[in-house]
């Protein structure tokens, strides 16, 4: 069962990095630092392609992302734990939110849009029953912060906010913690948001009904399938 810490409040604040990840099209697989990697997947656009010295293209489809790698572990690295599909499809997200709303960070609130986006995984399901949607948390992003210029465009990788950083690095230590087999997930991350008190993502579901009993009755799932 993960368990819901009480951080400092120095630790909380929001503090926007400046800088844009990489626009870089070369890809690295697997992750080899702590800021993730980034994916191509190529699709041959005829079946002659497969033929030797056929002049062809390939259409490339990027996925990108800044989920933090946990460090392999020294006595067993084979087991060091990976994000799971829907953990990463909500980042994925969570960048495009950000995006949509043209602001230059992924933070704590955008991934919270993300994990709603993505729609599929147990803490998406949770959060909808207790009537915290999309459009509401949408709303409440923009009351909090507010709307950006609207001639701005954000980066196409907007970097994480500290927060946000802290919040994904609490999922995974959370993770290693609990000395269980299987992938971080989608609950997680969205507890790792909630342990992060005071940033955006955080003040948003508390303003929408999430609490610490919520959060703990969540965290009672975060070792189920599915998550």
């Amino acid at each position: 069962m993960a368990s819901i810490p009480t951080l400092s409040p120095s630790l909380t604040k929001i503090f926007p990095h400046s800088t844009p990840h990489s626009n870089s099209n070369h890809c690295t697989l697997p992750p080899t630092s702590l800021f993730g990697t980034r994916i191509t997947l190529q699709r041959a656009t005829s079946s002659s392609c497969s033929l030797p010295n056929t002049n062809c293209r390939a259409t490339s489809a990027t996925v990108s992302f800044s989920l933090p790698s946990p460090k392999p572990l020294s006595n067993a690295p084979e087991k060091t734990p990976k994000w799971s599909a829907r953990a990463i499809k909500s980042f994925a997200m969570a960048e495009l939110e950000a995006r949509k709303i043209k602001f230059p960070n992924t933070g704590t609130e955008a991934i919270l849009m993300g994990i709603l986006v993505e729609g599929t995984s147990r803490a998406a399901k949770f959060l909808r029953a207790n009537g915290i949607t999309l459009f509401k948390v949408r709303d409440e992003t923009l009351n909090l912060l507010g709307k950006s210029d609207l001639y701005f465009f954000s980066p196409e990788h907007p970097p994480l906010t500290e927060p946000a950083q802290l919040a994904l690095e609490w999922a995974i230590q959370e993770k290693l913690k609990s000395g269980e087999g299987g992938e971080i997930n989608v609950t997680h991350m969205l507890l790792g948001i909630w342990s992060q008190k005071e940033s955006a993502g955080q003040i948003i579901l508390a303003s929408l009904g999430f609490d610490d009993e919520k959060a703990k009755e969540l965290a009672k799932t975060v070792s189920l399938k599915f998550c």
